[in-house]
C-alpha cells in the first residue's frame, strides 16, 4: 500500500531480460535502505526487490506487468518515480494506492501556466474506468487531483514542488504513463454495477 507521495527518483542503469521477464537495476540514495522482498512503487508500479549493491537495486518486471504499464519503454538512463510502502502509524497525506496499475494513458497536452504546469492525459475508455473532478488519481505513482474530467481523458495541475522532485519535469507531449484510478470509486463502480 502506497500513497502516491513520491520519496524520490531512481536512475534505470540496466535492463536484462529473462525470458519473459525483465530485470531492472536503479541508482538511489535509498537503496541501502531496502531490504530484499520490499515492496516498492515505481512509477506507479509495485514490483519487489531482488538483489541490493550498494546504491543499486533490482526488481523483477513479469510479462503481466509489462503487458499493462509502460514498463517495457523504459531505457537505461529513464527517472523513475520511487515509493516505499506507507507505514501504518503515518499520515495519509497523498490517497490509498495500491501500485496495481489499472492502464496507461498518452500526454496529449503541457501547458505551462504562470508557476504551475497543467498536463492532459487520454485513455482507452473501453476498460471502463473513471474519474471525476476533484477525484484522485495516480499518474505514475504520483498522487494527484482531477481538475477536467471527460469520458476518455483527464487534466492534472502540477506544482512547482512535484514538477522538480518527480519525472513531470520530463514528461512531454506523446509519453505514455501508468494509470491507478482511485481505488474507492472502484468499489464503488462494482457495487453499482451489481
Amino acid at each position: 500500500m502506497f500513497t502516491g507521495i513520491i520519496e524520490s527518483t531512481a536512475k534505470v542503469v540496466n535492463l536484462q531480460k529473462d525470458l519473459s521477464n525483465i530485470h531492472i537495476t536503479l541508482q538511489n540514495t535509498l537503496a541501502s535502505e531496502l531490504k530484499i522482498d520490499q515492496s516498492v512503487s515505481h512509477n506507479g508500479v509495485c514490483l519487489t526487490v531482488v538483489t541490493i549493491k550498494g546504491d543499486e537495486y533490482t526488481v523483477t518486471a513479469i510479462q503481466e506487468t509489462l503487458d499493462k504499464t509502460n514498463l517495457s519503454e523504459w531505457k537505461v538512463g529513464d527517472l523513475i518515480n520511487m515509493e516505499r510502502a506507507m507505514k501504518m502509524n503515518a499520515r495519509l497525506d497523498g490517497h490509498i494506492v495500491q501500485g496495481h496499475v489499472d492502464q496507461v494513458a498518452t500526454c496529449v497536452e503541457v501547458i505551462e501556466k504562470e508557476g504551475s504546469w497543467e498536463y492532459t492525459f487520454e485513455y482507452d475508455p473501453s476498460l471502463q474506468n473513471v474519474t471525476i473532478e476533484k477525484g484522485s488519481i495516480c499518474i505514475n505513482g504520483v498522487s494527484l487531483t482531477v481538475v477536467n474530467s471527460n469520458t476518455n481523458s483527464f487534466s492534472v495541475a502540477i506544482i512547482p514542488y512535484t514538477f522538480e522532485h518527480t519525472n513531470f519535469k520530463n514528461l512531454k507531449k506523446g509519453h505514455v504513463v501508468n494509470l491507478e484510478f482511485d481505488v474507492i470509486g472502484k468499489y464503488v463502480k462494482r457495487l453499482m454495477s451489481l
